[in-house]
């Protein structure tokens, strides 16, 4: 028999916002749960990640009782009052439309564009001020006897004394590099994966971004600006696979925004990071496994041009927390079993929507990557979707 020390419902392994948020909802509806989180408190606070939340995202939290942890962010009233995103289409400036459903969003007074950097700290703040159980710098987490009714959960904690946890069910929200979905045997797990061809060099700036988002469509390649935060922004550069972070340098980054999108930037200031990026969407599956579900990044990468990645995180911990909560209330364990199926069906409906919006964006632009025919295609798909600022 295994030895535990502590035993509660749900270990869920990673503090991001896929772990965050099931912790809350798990929280807010009496079900006992524990997050692990391998780093200090501070440095997942402040991190720099990218993603934004919508409309369908807010109100979900919303719905959940959690609405305070969107506070602070820009409602999309004063992003944009069409309820599209601006973009420069070879200088000339258009209006990206949201497609139906995103309009419909933009319309609700739930709205907000709403980025990591302020989701992550809120939804850390509540869960503790509620009395959540949330561990930072837990290490060497490893993951027992998932296929039998408990499971143990092993780590080191910030002193370096080891801890096991016994618990009914394990929650990997642990990311794409994290321990969690090695726990599934490999010939249980399949990895479908499309690769676009071509990278982004994403750059941190201390610079505010006004609008929230821009983007810019040209013939050297799409580029976009984004807000993390009041004096920071996330610049996009599309580049090939082959580029490296130092074939960038500041200057460069500069001039190459300057010219993709027509003009001088307003504002300059110090840039303090650069990564190249490939462009892709992986989709694991199953999702579950015994007695591991795997949410967030540690199921599905979705290409950053759909902006979706937290709202995939969220729908993957709403669902999985309504199945606990069916299963622990009611005895029910239906919503438990098609948990993997319910996930990768909306997955996948995503993907789709992303791979079209992606090929568009950027097949719209730099015709050295899929040709003249393919960028006159993708033009006219794009026609559909924008229109003069009015």
């Amino acid at each position: 028999m295994t030895k535990t020390d502590e035993n509660t419902t749900v270990v869920i392994v990673g503090g991001g916002v896929a772990g965050l948020a099931l912790g809350n909802f798990l929280l807010h509806s009496g079900i006992g749960c524990v997050i692990l989180e391998k780093h200090r408190r501070d440095h997942v606070e402040h991190r720099q990640r990218a993603g934004s939340l919508d409309a369908r995202g807010v109100r979900m939290l919303r719905a959940w009782g959690l609405g305070e942890v969107v506070e602070g962010s820009t409602s999309h009233d004063s992003a944009d009052p069409g309820g599209g995103v601006p973009l420069l289409l070879d200088g000339q400036r258009r209006q990206w439309r949201l497609d139906e459903d995103d309009a419909d969003d933009a319309d609700d007074a739930d709205g907000a564009f709403c980025p990591q950097q302020i989701l992550v700290p809120n939804l850390i703040a509540v869960f503790l001020r509620d009395g959540g159980d949330l561990r930072f710098e837990a290490e060497d987490v490893s993951l027992e006897g998932l296929d039998t009714e408990h499971p143990v959960v092993r780590y080191r904690d910030a002193d370096g004394t080891a801890r096991a946890l016994g618990c009914d069910f394990v929650a990997g929200s642990d990311g794409y590099h994290g321990v969690s979905r090695t726990a599934v045997p490999a010939d249980v797990l399949t990895c479908d994966t499309h690769e676009f061809g071509y990278a982004w060099l994403t750059v941190m700036a201390e610079v505010p971004a006004d609008p929230p988002a821009v983007l810019a469509v040209h013939s050297r390649g799409f580029a976009a600006r984004i807000t993390r935060g009041p004096a920071a922004s996330r610049l996009y550069l599309q580049c090939p696979l082959t580029d490296t972070a130092e074939q960038w340098p500041d200057e460069r980054v500069w001039s190459e925004l300057d010219a993709r999108f027509g003009a001088p930037a307003a504002v300059r200031g110090p840039i303090t990071g650069k990564q190249v990026v490939p462009l892709r969407g992986v989709v694991f599956s199953p999702m579950r496994h015994g007695r591991l579900h795997l949410l967030g990044d540690a199921a599905h990468l979705i290409s950053p041009m759909s902006a979706e990645g937290m709202s995939l995180a969220l729908h993957d911990a709403d669902v999985l927390a309504r199945a606990v909560v069916r299963q622990v209330e009611e005895g029910d364990p239906s919503l438990l079993d098609a948990y993997s199926d319910t996930c990768l069906s909306h997955t996948w409906e995503r993907q789709a929507a992303a791979v079209r919006m992606t090929e568009t964006m950027h097949d719209a632009g730099d015709a050295s990557y899929e040709g003249e025919f393919r960028k006159r295609i993708a033009r006219k798909n794009l026609e559909t979707m924008v229109e003069p600022v009015r």
